[in-house]
């Protein structure tokens, strides 16, 4: 065999890897016959390709309990499951104040989570990353695995990421919050803008091909779905909303900026407590302790000065949802993050602002169901899609730890 057909033959052999791979991260036990019919390869391409991928850590062969007892009637269907310790993923939700690590297989099974408080601005870049790469390693040891099982860990930060996961240079706070995180954690590192990974987690959850998920906790940010596509930019930029931040400072003085609904409603509250004229709650609470949720349940509770904050933060809303839609023609707006389990109120007020003579259908206003797990459990979504769509680019556990075998067996 000449040097040009064994390449040629190396390469078939790799791309029918490929295939049989992409189909075994999705299935649970498979026969070979399955793989045949999802794949399009011959019965002995097949079990030659199946034995290989056994061989190399990513599969195993399994028993079939119906066969059992089997009379000799013929040979018994061979069964191929992905093996369990081929290997993990690690999302980390990497935000201003809190990090948040999830660990899961290949199949984005939860094998372990941990959350932890932190102070960015006194910790830095590398007490951020130190504290980053310390609870990963503890959600693994819950998890029962080490560092060497992880394939790849997928990181959210609240900034803008370009395709190399970096953000501009421009901006203190996102080279704070992008901290450098590639090179402390292990596995591949991939880095990535917190509100994408939040509407992949919803995309997973409720496919829309034209959506922007908000995350609005501290400042607004959005991912952007449009024709089922992420929009990223030149930069990663897109969704950042910084036209918040030039409207409000020029036309708008007292309205926020780019700040979000969970930020504006403890700030409103903490500014206007004491002067408002009426009775309210909020005002036995000490003013520089008062957070979103003493608002959004103060409101809940027939508050007059918390439901204006409430009104206030509907009215916000309504407009971004307006500019959203008429830029981007999408069909559904998601409210995601930690406060979306009490943000109802505002989106009721959005609601019934929204004008009803625009000329096209204005999008639905909804709240994510994913609650504060948004971000850590789109940073998981994105991990696995990675590896389903590049599986020759990962190796199993087996591999990486020294053994011989290939993920695509020559």
């Amino acid at each position: 065999m000449d040097g040009t057909t064994a390449s040629s033959t190396q390469l078939l052999r790799q791309i029918n890897s490929v295939a049989l791979l992409r189909f075994a991260l999705q299935e649970q036990v498979f026969t070979a016959g399955e793989a045949m019919a999802a794949t399009g390869l011959t019965r002995a391409t097949v079990l030659g390709v199946c034995d290989g991928l056994v061989h190399a850590g990513w599969l195993e062969e399994v028993g079939d309990e119906s066969d059992a007892g089997r009379s000799n009637k013929g040979r018994p269907a061979r069964r191929y499951r992905l093996r369990e310790a081929a290997g993990v993923v690690v999302g980390l939700d990497a935000g201003e104040s809190r990090l948040t690590t999830l660990v899961a297989d290949l199949r984005g099974r939860e094998l372990g989570k941990r959350c932890q408080r932190i102070d960015s601005h006194m910790l830095g870049r590398a007490g951020r990353l130190a504290a980053a790469a310390e609870l990963i390693g503890r959600t693994l040891e819950d998890a029962g695995c080490d560092a060497g099982d992880v394939m790849l860990t997928v990181v959210g930060v609240p900034a803008p990421v370009d395709a190399a996961g970096m953000s501009p240079g421009g901006g203190e706070f996102w080279q704070l919050m992008n901290s450098g995180f590639t090179a402390g954690l292990p596995g591949e590192v991939m880095v990535e803008n917190d509100a994408n990974l939040a509407a992949l987690a919803e995309q997973a959850h409720e496919p829309s091909a034209n959506v922007a998920t908000l995350l609005s906790g501290e400042r607004f940010g959005a991912g952007l779905i449009v024709d089922g596509r992420l929009l990223r930019g030149r930069q990663g930029g897109a969704g950042e909303m910084r036209f918040l931040d030039v409207f409000d400072n020029k036309l708008v003085s007292d309205e926020g900026g780019s700040d979000g609904l969970g930020a504006l409603a403890r700030t409103w509250a903490r500014a206007g407590v004491h002067a408002y004229g009426g009775a309210t709650s909020l005002r036995q609470i000490t003013e520089g302790d008062i957070s979103a949720e003493d608002v959004f349940r103060a409101a809940r509770e027939g508050d007059p000065f918390a439901r204006d904050i409430i009104g206030r933060l509907g009215e916000r809303l309504a407009r971004i949802t307006v500019a959203l839609a008429s830029l981007l023609d999408i069909e559904r707006v998601v409210i995601a993050g930690g406060i979306s389990g009490a943000i109802e109120p505002v989106l009721e007020r959005a609601r019934g602002l929204l004008p009803t003579d625009s000329g096209l259908p204005l999008p639905r206003i909804v709240a994510s169901t994913l609650g504060a797990e948004a971000v850590v459990q789109g940073a998981v979504e994105s991990a696995l899609i990675r590896i389903k769509s590049e599986p020759a680019g990962f190796l199993p556990r087996a591999a990486r730890a020294g053994a011989s075998a290939s993920p695509t067996p020559a």
